[in-house]
């Protein structure tokens, strides 16, 4: 660490009442409020790395496009000034130097279908052992990379799988693959530089090292087809990466508003609010609102977190997106990770969690659910709990984030059901709302909304004994909900409303579909428990016919009643 840094910091982290010792610049959860009148003088210093990171974002983009070496190397050197310098993490750039190094010679020397499962196997083995040390000296004053390292696994084993997909023939591959394919392996110093991209070090967002690479060798704003010069964005002297001080100043107003709403809130709404003893001292109603601002008042943390380091992306051009070919208008969104508008108004599920941390349910469906799904084959059981159980020890070990996504998991098959099945009844024959479609969407929102302040609460509290208190004091209304609406659909009620629809429906006319779940499960969270379930004894089926087949005898196998062999 330089020299005196932390004066400054400590003294703005003391106006808030912060001590020297309350540091915890945890990046996997940045803003850390010691209690609900404090603020970490750490917390003061990431936000300002992430406010340093656009002046140097606008230095980096003003790096000559001929000097690629340069722009790499000034990467790394910043990065190195916030690990080294600013936070003292000298254990952190171990960490990253051994996740990034071990993923780059996994992927130089070991040949075949095994390589990027090798590569996975070692990183998140990396990874979860920083979570399990962490977890267990579980010590507010302590600095980790934690946050950091998550990130940075995203990228590598997205690289490796890349990098894979350069010696796969084109017709094994899909678009998206041959997109993003590594041909060859990029030298030390374009890795490095990828590894190291400063403005997304400390917390993002994640991407391919293909959208670095056209970034640095500028390829990524050549015109699009059908895009006449005179419609290109404009840029200035010899640069090729175009104008973007507007959006990314507008992004860093939004982050910081965002981040003062939350320092704000967090005063009110806090942990301690809803595990003190004085809680249960408010009516039920006032219980349920004050777990709902707390899920809200940590999501403003993220909110502006994200934003922030979105902007310094585009300040840098990485963020640029292409043209809008009907309105010519620029799109800077390539690495927005959260639509706060999105997710604060979803009326189901699929929309709430589809605005939420849309790089990682990217890298979840394009480098597991995808992955572990055979050739030729539609993803089944094995891809749901492969990309459930990744998610899930990528997030860590504390049980609050499986007591999360278990639940989650059960909302997504209801929210399924009332849509198919309650929905279509406030919508004509032909698709059309009807005016009881108005409260109906209002109460889908209600619902939508609590059910989620419900769930997130143990992402927040994590311990169980604190996620089960917290829980118990609002009656456990959710998992009540949960189990009530399951019943009801497996009750002959089910059949009643399927009959009314066909009632409704009127021949020749398409009805409205109803979506499934997310298609890989967002955040990696089975989007239908029940039919998972059903997919497994599908594929067991599937397996034992392929073993007779092969002249292998396969004993009788029945699971709950429903024979397998």
């Amino acid at each position: 660490m330089l020299p005196y840094i932390n004066i400054p910091f400590a003294y703005a982290g003391g106006l808030t009442g912060a001590a020297i010792d309350e540091c915890e610049p945890s990046f996997a959860r940045p803003l850390q409020v010691v209690d609900a009148n404090t603020t970490s003088h750490c917390a003061v210093k990431l936000i300002t790395s992430f406010l340093l990171s656009y002046p140097l974002a606008a230095i980096l983009k003003r790096i000559p496009d001929s000097k690629p070496a340069y722009k790499n190397l000034f990467n790394v050197g910043v990065s190195l000034f916030y690990l080294v310098g600013l936070f003292d993490l000298w254990t952190g750039v171990r960490t990253i130097l051994i996740s990034s190094a071990g993923a780059y010679l996994i992927a130089g020397n070991i040949k075949g279908g095994f390589m990027p499962w090798i590569a996975f196997v070692f990183l998140m083995g990396h990874m979860s052992i920083n979570h399990i040390y962490r977890q267990a000296q579980n010590l507010p004053g302590t600095v980790d990379v934690t946050g950091a390292q998550m990130v940075l696994i995203m990228k590598l084993t997205a690289f490796c799988w890349n990098v894979h997909d350069g010696t796969q023939p084109p017709e094994f591959l899909a678009d998206y693959q041959k997109e993003r394919m590594i041909v060859k392996l990029p030298s030390v110093l374009d890795f490095a530089g990828y590894v190291f991209f400063f403005p997304g070090l400390m917390a993002g967002p994640a991407f391919d090292y293909v959208d670095y690479q056209r970034w640095i060798n500028t390829t990524m704003f050549d015109a699009p087809p059908g895009v006449p010069a005179s419609k290109l964005p404009p840029t200035r002297k010899k640069r090729r990466i175009p104008q973007s001080h507007t959006p990314a100043f507008f992004k860093a107003v939004t982050g910081l508003l965002w981040i003062l709403l939350f320092l704000k809130a967090s005063a009110i709404y806090n942990p301690a609010l809803i595990l003190g003893d004085d809680f249960m001292k408010y009516s039920f109603v006032r219980r349920v609102w004050l777990l709902h601002m707390l899920g809200f008042t940590t999501r403003m943390k993220y909110y502006g977190v994200w934003t922030l380091t979105e902007g310094a992306c585009i300040l840098s051009g990485l963020g640029y997106a292409g043209i809008d070919t009907k309105t010519g208008k620029i799109l800077w969104n390539r690495l927005q990770n959260v639509d706060p508008i999105a997710q604060e108004t979803a009326q189901n599920t699929r929309a709430y969690l589809d605005a939420w941390n849309k790089n990682t349910n990217n890298w979840l469906k394009n480098y597991m659910y995808l992955r572990v799904t055979p050739r030729g084959k539609k993803p089944g059981f094995r891809a749901s709990m492969a990309t459930f159980a990744t998610s899930a020890f990528w997030h860590g070990f504390y049980p609050g984030y499986y007591l999360a996504f278990v639940l989650a998991a059960f909302l997504q098959t209801v929210a399924k059901n009332f849509r198919r099945y309650v929905r279509p009844f406030f919508l004509t024959p032909s698709g059309v709302p009807l005016p009881s479609k108005r409260a109906y969407d209002f109460f889908s929102y209600l619902v939508t909304q609590l059910s989620f302040s419900f769930t997130v609460a143990a992402f927040i509290l994590l311990s169980l004994p604190e996620c089960l208190k917290a829980w118990a004091s609002v009656w456990f209304y959710c998992p009540i909900g949960v189990v009530l609406s399951m019943a009801f659909f497996a009750s002959p009620a089910k059949a009643w409303l399927i009959r009314q629809l066909s009632k409704r429906t009127r021949p020749g006319v398409k009805q409205t579909p109803s979506y499934d779940g997310h298609a890989s499960g967002a955040l990696g969270i089975p989007g239908d428990p029940a039919k998972e379930v059903e997919d497994a004894v599908r594929e067991a089926r599937e397996q034992v016919e392929e073993l007779r087949r092969r002249g292998v005898e396969v004993e009788s196998v029945s699971v709950k009643g429903v024979k397998i062999a």
